[in-house]
């Protein structure tokens, strides 16, 4: 089962595919974040 690194959220294997960096870790969720800004929001976890 996958889940939000951020919030601890469950989320689909198919989501963790497509929003997780390249070591797997997934910034944001559609629990923790809004739907439009969840790219915007991994992007600019990952830099702090």
């Amino acid at each position: 089962m996958s889940q939000c690194d951020h919030c601890g959220s469950h989320v689909s294997d198919r989501f963790a595919r497509v929003f997780a960096d390249e070591f797997g870790r997934l910034f944001a969720c559609p629990s923790c974040s809004a739907n439009a800004g969840i790219a915007e929001a991994a992007r600019d976890r990952t830099r702090s």
